[in-house]
């Protein structure tokens, strides 16, 4: 795992705006979503930063302010922007807890040792985080991320063991 997507951690992500005074909805990934306004400036992938002002929890996300974003179209424009705090800003993860930026990417292999594919993205539509599987040919496979159906996980080895769900069920 290299890149300088791995030293960033999305931390993220802007819904829309909010109101008509520049406000957006900002999704947070943090463990303590209101976290997100504590670690300084987020950067957007093309490089713009933003300071973070949380103003009020809304449904599944936070009104904020962004600094710089003072008008509806301005914070429409910033749609689907996701924000970045650089690794070294972040602390480490505690035992059997891990960055989604060091996980995309990895190998995946099921527990006889046959290579699957690849982590592609790791989701979260609230019932908890399901990884994402790119396979060679065949449609992406969606994993629960659960220690049942992820049993290994080895980033120093760059591989992941799963035991998938049977697809026939």
């Amino acid at each position: 795992m290299s890149g300088a997507a791995s030293d960033l951690i999305c931390l993220g992500a802007v819904a829309g705006a909010y109101g008509v005074r520049g406000e957006v909805r900002l999704k947070s990934f943090c463990a303590v979503p209101e976290a997100i306004a504590q670690y300084g400036p987020l950067t957007t992938e093309d490089g713009r930063s933003f300071d973070v002002t949380l103003t009020r929890p809304i449904s599944g996300a936070y009104a904020a302010r962004l600094s710089g974003v003072t008008t509806k179209e301005a914070a429409d424009a910033l749609k689907g922007a996701r924000l970045h705090v650089s690794r070294d800003r972040m602390p480490p993860p505690d035992d059997e807890e891990y960055y989604h930026a060091d996980l995309i990417g990895v190998a995946v292999f099921d527990t006889g040792g046959v290579r699957i594919g690849e982590i592609k993205a790791v989701q979260d539509h609230g019932a908890g985080d399901i990884l994402e599987v790119s396979r060679p040919g065949l449609p992406e496979l969606l994993v629960p991320f659960t220690r049942a159906t992820v049993p290994t996980i080895d980033l120093e080895a760059d591989r992941i063991i799963i035991d998938p769900p049977d697809e026939d069920a």
